[in-house]
């Protein structure tokens, strides 16, 4: 074999990132020293990002079987039977470290990464949703970022004709130095037509189609398992260039080997690029591999075969031919115009073997890359500022004298206020198959030739998280069902992106863990699998980390699909109802950063019976042909839930329809009331004939339920009866005035 001319000294295994103790399982599983070209591969495949090797044992604790689940973790995404002979294929990936250096590139080559995890399992890319976060936009730098991002999504999705229908954005300064960039998609496929990532069949051709190799994204995926500094923006170079109408030919071209059925296995080269693809493929399928590296199409001369294995240049793809068909398959290519070449073939041995014009330039056992990568079972223990974060007392904290003041500034918060400057930037009805737009508890799309629709959503809480991990990620998952019900939805799948710090620190492995322990309990509660997800450590820059951000995508199934149901008040003089119970829950909350500048105290406590008899509740009414509009009660509590349920798209031709609310304070702070964020609860409009079935179900399955007002107006009228203790109070807001504000806070923050 052809060795390198470069030594392997301990600087260069350091500059790899690798430990001296994974330097010596390298020697073991090689039983010699690995050349350069070897120890490169080891080193994006035992990286943080490829390897997920401080993740991977508590990963295990997630439910990934159920009825429907046909293709759970492992693959390149997740898969789940909708009926009809189809399934929905769906994952949601990070692409947080590129952003921050380049965020245009940055969060477009993540959308283009998603798509092809997608479409690499046959099925065609239907809709995109964007989970992200940014520091507070007085920062120039902020601003910037969010600029970039938004456009590399738009760009990218628009391209290629994919519609961005949802998703979810949060500002806190802590996101500073490490914005995350988390990009879901979902797509359809006959569920007999399902493809893998596997290279199966002995002797069966290895084929390289899409862009040429170059240079670009070398490391990337080591540079993803790194923390920051101030030095960070240098890494430029590492961030990939994307080309969406290269990828548009290359989705088309695919789904045209799917039909074809010529296919024994096909995978994305995304993180790791050439190296990943091949050395997964065969260790799933328990082959090998050999790859000729003359023959990888390059549009650079003089690439090295570490740079060649390296290399995550974008729109790339590494299939598997059955034998005899890999004339078809460059047929196909050529028609499309893309590049494609034989590069290869799957062997028996279980090797991923690298040759130049014939010479052995590096051989390593596939599983050893893939499967028997290091597995940390880190330290863990509770920061020692914890006890304070969360052992802040409220006896001491004035209520509110002034609600409507309140709710205005809560209303132009970044967070709350509405993203419609950035979803105007998306094409959200391109394949015209989007039902609920943008700016609804969840986005939801037609499945055509069905009677059926797909929900789906985005949800995470980083301020929960912060406080208590584990009611953190329970909250997280009831959110993402709540917003599925309230529009009509049965929550059938989940996929995560769990973003964290620096998994070498025991504070950091602590949140991770009761985090994912949190998850898992409430997706067992509400019997939903997680049959994919994502996980990106080291979001750190100069020791500070980002709070625990576990964010959830979730899909559900509306059938029929009339039943789709959305946030907004629909006619005057429907009854105004309030499911579940407002207890006094400010810690955590939107209201108490805002208003007090405080990130302290307890979060909301989830009771998962209680949220689960509320899904139960609701989706059965809603089946009925009961609700009129439902809408989750979270961030901003009830006054800022009414608000939205008043904000209508036709509120922008100035067709304003308000609400008139009568609530009971029965001794609870004011603010507690109006702006406290008790999980299990939504607010919902009733015709007024339906009225008493509602509180009579309600009442039978022991969901609280209240009636406390009617629809109508063109004001938002909130009355507060006092107690004994606490003192009553009116809010009298014209709708308009409110939906002004709301709206164009975004817009205005970021030009100012």
């Amino acid at each position: 074999m052809q060795r390198s001319s470069t030594d392997i000294t301990p600087e260069v295994i350091q500059q790899h990132g690798l430990s001296d103790e994974e330097y010596q399982q390298i020697l073991k599983h090689l039983g010699r020293e690995p050349n350069l070209t070897e120890l490169g591969v080891f080193s994006v495949m035992w990286s943080e990002h490829c390897s997920y090797k401080s993740s991977r044992i508590h990963l295990k604790r997630f439910p990934t079987e159920g009825e429907r689940v046909i293709q759970g973790p492992g693959e390149n995404a997740g898969a789940v039977d909708i009926g009809d002979g189809l399934c929905a294929v769906f994952k949601m990936e990070s692409h947080n470290h590129p952003s921050f250096i380049e965020p245009f590139q940055g969060a477009a080559t993540g959308v283009g990464g998603i798509l092809r995890d997608i479409f690499t399992m046959g099925a065609r890319p239907i809709a995109l949703l964007d989970s992200l976060r940014f520091g507070e936009l007085d920062q120039a730098k902020n601003r910037h970022l969010l600029k970039g991002v938004i456009s590399g999504i738009s760009w990218y999705g628009n391209c290629i004709g994919v519609p961005t229908v949802g998703g979810e954005i949060v500002f806190n300064d802590i996101y500073g130095k490490n914005p995350l960039v988390n990009v879901f998609c979902l797509g359809i496929v006959k569920t007999d037509q399902l493809l893998r990532g596997a290279a199966e069949g002995v002797g069966n051709p290895v084929l390289y189609i899409g862009a040429k190799t170059g240079r670009d994204g070398i490391h990337g995926a080591t540079m993803a398992s790194d923390s920051f500094d101030d030095a960070s923006e240098k890494k430029r170079p590492n961030v990939q260039v994307g080309d969406p109408f290269l990828e548009k030919l290359l989705l088309e071209a695919c789904l045209e080997f799917l039909d074809k059925d010529i296919l024994a296995g096909i995978q994305d080269m995304g993180a790791a690029g050439l190296t990943s693809s091949s050395c997964e493929m065969a260790s799933r399928a328990g082959t090998g591999i050999e790859l000729e590296l003359a023959n990888v199409p390059r549009r650079e001369p003089n690439i090295t075969p570490y740079e060649l294995m390296l290399s995550e240049s974008q729109e790339r793809m590494l299939l598997v031919a059955k034998a005899g068909k890999e004339d078809q398959v460059l047929a196909i290519c050529k028609k499309w115009g893309i590049d494609a070449a034989v590069v290869g073939k799957v062997t028996d041995d279980g090797f991923v073997r690298l040759k130049e014009h014939g010479t052995v330039v590096a051989e390593i056992p596939a599983k050893a890359l893939a499967d028997e990568s290091p597995k940390y079972e880190r330290p863990i223990k509770p920061p020692e500022y914890q006890d304070v974060l969360q052992s802040y007392s409220f006896d001491n904290l004035p209520d509110v004298k002034d609600p409507e003041t309140v709710l205005r500034s809560l209303l132009e918060s970044p967070t709350i206020a509405s993203k419609s400057w950035v979803y105007r930037q998306y094409d959200h009805m391109v394949g015209i198959n989007t039902i609920v737009r943008p700016g609804s508890d969840a986005a939801v799309v037609r499945i055509k030739g069905t009677n059926k629709a797909l929900a789906m959503t985005t949800d995470g809480n980083s301020r929960y998280c912060l406080l208590n991990p584990y009611m953190g990620g329970t909250l997280a998952i009831a959110e993402a069902a709540r917003n599925l019900v309230c529009s009509g939805a049965q929550p059938i799948g989940v996929t995560d992106c769990l973003n964290f710090g620096n998994p070498e620190r025991p504070d950091i492995m602590w949140q991770f863990v009761l985090a994912v322990e949190g998850i898992s309990d409430a997706c067992r509660a509400f019997h939903i699998p997680v049959v994919s997800g994502n996980v990106s450590l080291y979001n750190e820059t100069n020791g500070l980390s980002i709070y625990p951000t576990p964010v959830i995508g979730m899909v559900g199934l509306i059938e029929p699909a009339e039943h789709a149901t959305t946030q907004w008040f629909k006619n005057p003089g429907d009854r105004v109802i309030v499911l579940g119970e407002t207890k006094e829950d400010l810690g955590g909350t939107e209201y108490l950063k805002i208003v007090h500048y405080r990130e302290q105290g307890s979060p909301p406590w989830l009771n998962l019976e209680t949220e689960k008899a509320l899904h139960d509740c609701l989706l059965a009414m809603i089946h009925q042909g009961w609700v009129q509009s439902a809408h989750d009660c979270s961030d901003g509590g009830l006054a800022v839930t009414l608000a939205e349920c008043c904000f209508s798209p036709q509120v922008v031709d100035g067709k304003a329809l308000g609400g008139k609310i009568q609530l009971e304070s029965d001794g609870q702070r004011l603010d507690a009331l109006l702006f406290g964020e008790s999980p299990s609860r939504v607010v919902l409009s009733i015709s007024p004939e339906h009225s008493k079935q509602v509180l009579s179900f309600c009442q039978e399955r022991e969901v609280p339920a209240m009636d406390v007002g009617e629809v109508g107006g063109v004001d938002l009228d909130i009355a507060v009866t006092g107690g004994r203790s606490t003192p009553g109070c009116s809010l009298h807001l014209p709708v308009t005035d409110l939906f002004d504000l709301w709206n164009s806070s975004l817009e205005h923050k970021l030009h100012d």
